[in-house]
């Protein structure tokens, strides 16, 4: 038998052709194409950055207290001079004082640069952990978390709107599924006496410095101290925010209510 068409070569398709008058073969059909799956978010546990936030305020307070006390004594000493018209004025005392007042002052910068460094990475791991509650109530990019304490006069409102995003996404869910409302007291006096203890250091350490005469440097280290005390009290407002959050945190994604995984932070087994 013989090609249908050509009747010189033996066919070989089901209609009777042969190979050459069937033509080449259709182009081999293509695998399926996997759908594409976009990348995984994930969770990481705030808590041992928590821990070192609170350890960094609890020294910030320390410097606090440290600095209202060599406050207390600059003012006792200069008190004591201007009582008896500085007749018996003790010069070695007073540059004690002085000198006590000026390593406190250090001692604060330093251990607030430090706390300054490591809220900052808390506060980016808390923000993306609410990318993955609930986007939707988050009102600026998770780059803002770290940006936003830099940008001058800004820094007094923006991180507020972004804890504020991040409160609200790490409240815990109901059974129905709807979000459970935390009052947001504690953060409010954080950032209350947060706001008011950095624009109050501002004022006061300009009048420390311009102050000449001794009760100009009294009447100035008093408002120093005060200022002091209130820093005091904006750090222990964090501790309470910082504790509170991290544990809402954890309480949302024990809840198992978002479909993304729970990934363990470097360095603890999977």
């Amino acid at each position: 038998m013989l090609c249908s068409t050509c009747r010189l070569r033996p066919p070989v398709t089901e209609d009777g052709r042969c190979l050459l008058c069937a033509g080449p073969a259709g182009p081999a059909p293509m695998p399926p194409v996997s759908a594409f799956v976009a990348p995984q978010q994930y969770l990481r546990p705030p808590d041992g950055l928590a821990k070192a936030v609170v350890v960094l305020l609890a020294s910030v307070a320390a410097a606090d207290l440290l600095a209202v006390a060599a406050g207390l004594n600059v003012r006792r000493v200069l008190g004591n001079g201007l009582d008896n018209g500085f007749a018996a004025y003790d010069d070695a005392e007073a540059d004690l004082a002085d000198n006590l007042y000026a390593g406190a002052g250090v001692l604060q910068v330093l251990t607030t640069l430090a706390t300054a460094v490591v809220f900052i990475i808390w506060f980016r791991r808390v923000r993306l952990n609410a990318e993955v509650f609930d986007p939707s109530v988050q009102p600026m990019g998770a780059g803002w978390a770290v940006g936003a304490w830099f940008v001058p006069f800004a820094n007094l409102v923006l991180p507020r709107r972004i804890a504020g995003g991040i409160w609200t996404a790490s409240a815990q869910t109901t059974p129905d599924g709807s979000r459970r409302t935390v009052p947001a007291t504690v953060m409010n006096l954080w950032w209350g006496a947060w706001v008011c203890s950095l624009v109050a250091s501002r004022y006061t350490s300009q009048q420390y410095w311009k102050a000449e005469e001794p009760q100009e440097i009294m009447d100035a280290a008093g408002l120093l101290m005060a200022t002091d005390a209130l820093d005091l009290v904006a750090a222990v407002f964090a501790v309470l925010f910082v504790r509170r959050l991290t544990r809402m945190q954890g309480e949302r994604a024990a809840l198992g209510a978002h479909p993304l995984t729970v990934r363990p932070a470097p360095g603890r087994a999977h």
